[in-house]
C-alpha cells in the first residue's frame, strides 16, 4: 500500500520538509560562523549566486524577460567579496560597474524593450547581491559574529513567533491581495518574539542597552515582513508560485532569503548606530 502523502500545514506548506531544510540551512550557517566567521562570506557568495540564478529563471518564465546572467553573477560576486576588504567603497564600485554592464549588454538588441530589460537587470543586481553584501559588512566588523547572530536570531524569532501565532489565532488578514496567509495576529507574534530576541541579543552578544535591542528587533521584524510582501508582489506580478524548486517545503533559496535580503541592510545600518 502506498503511504498517504503528507498534507501541508495550515500555513500552506509541508511542515516536516520545511523544518528539516530550515535546520539544515541553520547548521551550515552556524558552522561557517563558529569555525571561522569569514567562512560566512563564502556562504553569502554562494547564496547570492543561486538567488540571482533563480530570479533570472523566474523573470524568464513569468514575463519572458532575459537579464544578463553572466554579468550579474560576476558582478554579484564582486560586490560580495569587495565588501570584505574595501567596505562600502568596494560595494558601491562593484554595484556601479555591474549596472553599467547591464546597460551596455542590452544595447545591441535595439531600443524596443530596452528600459524593461535594463530595469529588470538592475533590480536583480540590487535585490540579491547588493542586499547580501550588507551581511558581509556585518560579519567583517570586529564584533561581527555577534552582529550576524543578532541579525539571524531576530529573523528566526520573527518566523517562529509569526508562524505559531498566525496558525493558532490568526484571523485578520494583513494584506489579503498580496499574501492571504499573513495575519495581523501573526505580525504581533513576530513583533513580540523579535523584540525579546533583539533585546537579549544586543545586550548579551554586543554589550548594548536592552532597549536598543528591543527597538532593533521591532524594526528588523517590520523589515522582514515587508521583505516577504515585496517578494510576494514580484511573484504575483510574474504569475509564479515559487522562485525555484531547490528546497523542499520552501520553494527556491530565494523564497527563504526574501525577508533576510532587505533586513540585512537595515540590521547593518541600525547596529552601526545603536552599537557603534
Amino acid at each position: 500500500m502506498v503511504p498517504p502523502a503528507r498534507r501541508p500545514s495550515r500555513a500552506g506548506r509541508d511542515l516536516v520538509a520545511a523544518i528539516t531544510v530550515g535546520v539544515g540551512l541553520g547548521i551550515v550557517i552556524l558552522a561557517s560562523l563558529l569555525v571561522e566567521r569569514h567562512f560566512f562570506i563564502g556562504v553569502l557568495a554562494l547564496a547570492a549566486a543561486v538567488g540571482t540564478w533563480e530570479l533570472a529563471g523566474a523573470l524568464r518564465r513569468g514575463a519572458g524577460i532575459a537579464i544578463p546572467l553572466p554579468a550579474l553573477l560576476v558582478g554579484g560576486q564582486a560586490m560580495v567579496w569587495a565588501s570584505w576588504p574595501l567596505g562600502l567603497t568596494g560595494l558601491a564600485v562593484a554595484f556601479a560597474v555591474t549596472v553599467l554592464a547591464v546597460l551596455l549588454w542590452r544595447m545591441p538588441a535595439g531600443s524596443q524593450g530596452y528600459l524593461r530589460d535594463v530595469a529588470a537587470g538592475v533590480f536583480a543586481a540590487a535585490y540579491v547581491p547588493l542586499f547580501c553584501s550588507f551581511a558581509v559588512l556585518l560579519v567583517v566588523a570586529d564584533d561581527g559574529l555577534g552582529r550576524v547572530l543578532t541579525f539571524l536570531i531576530c529573523g528566526v524569532a520573527s518566523d517562529i513567533g509569526g508562524y505559531a501565532t498566525g496558525v493558532l489565532i490568526g484571523r485578520h488578514p494583513m494584506a489579503p491581495t498580496i499574501s492571504p496567509k499573513k495575519s495581523w495576529e501573526g505580525f504581533a507574534g513576530s513583533q513580540a518574539a523579535g523584540m525579546v530576541a533583539g533585546a537579549l541579543s544586543v545586550h548579551l552578544l554586543l554589550g548594548g542597552p536592552w532597549w536598543a535591542g528591543a527597538l532593533t528587533g521591532a524594526l528588523l521584524v517590520t523589515c522582514a515582513t515587508v521583505g516577504d510582501l515585496i517578494e510576494s508582489m514580484v511573484k504575483r506580478d510574474l504569475g509564479i508560485k515559487d522562485m525555484g524548486t531547490l528546497l523542499p517545503g520552501h520553494g527556491g533559496l530565494l523564497d527563504r532569503m526574501d525577508s533576510l535580503l532587505p533586513t540585512a541592510f537595515v540590521a547593518w545600518a541600525l547596529l552601526s548606530i545603536v552599537v557603534p
